[in-house]
């Protein structure tokens, strides 16, 4: 469910209209496409505390969101791998930050190479319906 609200957020802010945004997000094209991220969860840790990866139907991109009993709940990161191969990281919630920080000090040093080893795991995870 905290997917959901996370891809539900991310989706909504991406579509927001308005002067301003939809102009800006045409020109960003820093910032994802919609993405349906579903595959898994793979279990991992960062920051000494549980998160879940769902791989996302670009193969290529991964949202990791805070598990149950982690202090950063609610929170979720996106890590977008542009056209280009590089990686961008995003982070969305109101967990607790100094927890979220040390997630997001570990997941900005993770390579295209790296988020495609997570999505390939979430989705293997998927198939075979874990």
């Amino acid at each position: 469910m905290k997917l959901l609200h996370c891809v539900a957020l991310i989706v909504v802010l991406l579509a927001l209209p308005g002067p301003d945004c939809r102009a800006s997000a045409e020109a960003d094209s820093e910032g994802p496409p919609p993405l349906d991220c579903r595959s898994g969860p793979l279990k991992k840790t960062y920051g000494n505390e549980a998160w879940l990866v769902y791989g996302c139907n670009d193969h290529r991109s991964a949202v990791v969101v805070s598990d149950k009993g982690n202090p950063a709940v609610p929170f979720c990161f996106i890590l977008y791998v542009k056209p280009d191969d590089s990686v961008r990281l995003y982070g969305e919630g109101t967990g607790d930050k100094s927890t979220t920080q040390a997630a997001f000090d570990e997941l900005k040093e993770l390579t295209r190479a790296d988020v495609g080893e997570l999505v390939s795991a979430a989705e293997a995870i998927d198939t075979a319906g874990e």
